[in-house]
């Protein structure tokens, strides 16, 4: 399927001087985007599912917390809850040295989601609570998890968390004692929302 004009040169305007895509990866993005608005009909998996809000909201800000995350080597990053596939499925294509696990306990979500990444050989889609599962991970990230919910998964999934989430739930979390944040990076496009990456002083003590 053709890439829509419109979606590729959103994204090269929105993410000109942040992230470098080629045409290759806004292909697959593309991709993920008509798949999600055909499943979206069926059932709920984004309140935004088309357009430049959802594009902006759910691809742009999903690379760039990718692009920032400090990782430049190969590395096994679980995306919890991962609902409709961010901030998982654009790091994937962002990063395909990468291995990205999503972790969905929602069935048809799930279903969805193995669909979604069919042609991405460095994805692999976990249908399970983050309780349920046994592998351990470089990185744990999420974005529409309550944060408290995912920072009770650290260190046993992961050591180092990163997080997309607004200013008020940061304020609620940034004190946390088992975790040592770095400096939140805002995300360009308002909103009030945040990327934050951490370490289990846990594992920074052993």
């Amino acid at each position: 399927m053709p890439v829509a004009a419109w979606f590729a040169d959103l994204l090269k305007r929105e993410l000109q001087g942040r992230v470098d895509l080629s045409d290759s990866q806004i292909a697959q993005l593309h991709g993920h985007y008509e798949l999600l608005q055909r499943w979206n009909r069926k059932i709920n998996l984004t309140s935004i599912p088309t357009g430049p809000e959802a594009v902006i909201r759910h691809y742009c800000e999903s690379l760039f917390f990718g692009a920032n995350l400090a990782v430049t080597e190969k590395a096994k990053i679980a995306d919890l809850g991962s609902g409709a596939g961010f901030p998982g499925v654009p790091m994937a294509i962002l990063r395909p040295e990468w291995t990205v696990d999503l972790i969905e306990s929602h069935q048809r979500k799930a279903v969805f989601l193995r669909e979604a990444t069919r042609a991405l050989s460095n994805v692999r889609v976990l249908p399970d609570r983050a309780e349920d599962v046994k592998d351990a991970f470089d990185w744990l990230v999420s974005r529409a998890v309550d944060p408290k919910e995912v920072l009770m998964t650290v260190p046993q999934l992961a050591p180092r968390i990163g997080l997309m989430l607004g200013e008020n739930d940061w304020q609620m979390v940034k004190t946390n004692p088992t975790i040592a944040w770095a400096e939140p990076i805002r995300l360009p496009w308002g909103d009030r929302r945040l990327c934050v990456y951490g370490v289990s002083r846990e594992t920074r003590s052993t």
